[in-house]
């Protein structure tokens, strides 16, 4: 924002340490609440300019204006618009990260240990020739029949039943090349959480199909915040948890959270929401090429379970007997 610092104040939902900063990075899926103060020459409208982050850009910068009134909206500023930041310095997005920080008596610390830790190894793989993402090996294909009404009503034919794995096929694998073997295959298992545990989970990124080139991921998951441990370049190593107790950070809640490319990012979060749950990268079509993963705990404490599940699949046929409306 020309000639603005902003303060940010807050990140998907929950107060951050207000810090103040020149520009802000931001990855779908996240949200960010920034305040800034009018102070400039209000003979002056200014610039906002809006850039691509993460990938080789393919359309100029986005541009808004400050409009200081009683100037009008449509007066140009008289300078040119900011330069956005090179969209691959991952040096000043990791800085930006790590700013990041809860905001002390609003943001409660994370458990102090977790029950169970789960590494998901992100690569881009190959699939009857085309090109698909794959955690730990498994490129996520999204059954007919929705998960909840699968689960709530036993129904095990409606998608695998074989766990997926809490971790890397190979612990020897080479995130700095590209995969030996590129072949995946596809699947639609999920993690079945203990109901109120709490879960470690690595996001882990590595090299794509291309030599020497690896992929800015945004991670979402739905019906819970999470708590960001910290951040790591290479491979996820054991004792590199003491990377996540830096003196005086407070890891922030989020429900939205960046992989780094050749890096590792650390979540914890409570499993205490009843219910099956998407966890991918948000970047849409990444999803659709099967980057992501279920996760489901507490179904059984679910009294009912919405119409809108069970109207697909094996329930839609199980239900359409029974005034609910059926589809195969």
């Amino acid at each position: 924002m020309e000639g603005h610092n902003v303060t940010v104040v807050e990140a998907d939902g929950n107060y951050v340490q207000p810090f103040s900063t020149t520009d802000v990075d931001i990855y779908s899926g996240e949200t960010y609440s920034v305040l800034f103060t009018t102070n400039q020459n209000p003979d002056e409208n200014y610039w906002i300019s809006v850039g691509v982050r993460g990938r080789l850009p393919q359309t100029p910068q986005a541009l808004a204006l400050v409009n200081y009134l009683p100037n009008h909206a449509s007066k140009f500023p008289t300078s040119p618009p900011p330069v956005t930041p090179q969209w691959d310095d991952y040096n000043r997005s990791k800085a930006f990260s790590n700013r990041i920080q809860g905001l002390e008596g609003t943001t409660p610390p994370p458990p102090a240990d977790y029950d169970r830790r789960i590494m998901l190894l992100n690569t881009q793989n190959t699939i009857d020739g085309l090109t698909v993402w794959a955690i730990n090996n498994v490129s996520l294909s999204f059954p007919p029949t929705p998960y909840l009404g699968a689960l709530k009503y036993g129904i095990k034919a409606a998608f695998d039943q074989t766990p997926p794995p809490d971790t890397f096929p190979d612990c020897r694998y080479d995130i700095m090349s590209p995969p030996a073997n590129p072949n995946a295959t596809t699947g639609n298992a999920i993690y079945t959480l203990d109901f109120n545990s709490t879960v470690d989970v690595i996001l882990q990124n590595a090299n794509t199909l291309q030599p020497n080139d690896s992929e800015i991921h945004p991670w979402h998951m739905h019906g819970h915040n999470f708590w960001v441990l910290g951040y790591g370049d290479g491979k996820f190593q054991r004792g590199d948890e003491k990377l996540f107790e830096k003196a005086g950070r407070r890891p922030p809640l989020k429900n939205t959270a960046v992989i780094f490319p050749f890096g590792w990012t650390a979540l914890r979060f409570v499993a205490d929401n009843p219910g099956a749950w998407p966890f991918h990268c948000h970047i849409e079509p990444h999803l659709h090429m099967g980057m992501g993963v279920v996760i489901a705990e507490g179904v059984e404490f679910l009294a009912d379970v919405p119409r809108e599940t069970l109207s697909c699949g094996l329930t839609g046929m199980m239900f359409s007997g029974n005034g609910e409306e059926g589809h195969n």
